[in-house]
């Protein structure tokens, strides 16, 4: 899979939820954890027994106003507004960063100005935020994976996944010095 992504959150406030959105974040290979107005340390978040901040970068800013993410990188807000696009119908970019809302809030005004795209997940009530990233991440490596179509019948075999590319011989050849 090309490209890289990362992972944070806006205003969480509860350590379980933290751990276990970085530990997800961790699991799926993001390329770095963030968080904005957050009201806890990473070091509260116990329940990331990955060791994920031994592991990967960890930014944290104090404001969405101070937020900034690698040049080409597109933010992706995870909210449940009118306008979202359902994450099934969403097409990820290569290089982007998604952003959660906390427990009991929906991402700030501020948060949402700066995103690129505002995807929802199609669930009747909001859900858990660990696994709200768990879905994400994981449609995320459905879609970009490089895995083949899923099967026409149930408990069909799967279509192959392709080979990987080779690369032919140069369309030039070098020149004698």
């Amino acid at each position: 899979m090309r490209g890289y992504f990362g992972v944070g959150v806006e205003g969480v406030s509860k350590p379980m939820n933290l751990g276990n959105l970085v530990r997800i974040a961790h699991a799926f290979d993001a390329g770095f954890f963030f968080s904005v107005a957050p009201r806890l340390k990473l070091s509260d978040a116990n329940s990331d027994t990955s060791r994920a901040e031994g592991a990967l970068p960890f930014y944290s800013f104090d404001h969405p106003a101070d937020f900034r993410l690698p040049l080409g990188c597109r933010l992706v807000g995870v909210e449940i507004t009118d306008d979202a696009v359902e994450l099934p119908r969403f097409r990820h970019p290569h290089r982007c960063a998604y952003v959660f809302g906390a427990e009991r809030y929906s991402l700030s005004p501020q948060m949402l100005s700066l995103c690129d795209f505002v995807v929802k997940i199609p669930t009747r009530f909001s859900i858990n935020v660990g696994m709200a990233g768990a879905i994400v991440l994981y449609d995320r490596l459905v879609s970009l994976g490089g895995y083949g179509g899923r099967p026409i019948t149930p408990g069909g075999r799967p279509d192959a996944v392709p080979p990987p590319h080779n690369w032919g011989a140069p369309l030039a050849k070098p020149r004698d010095y």
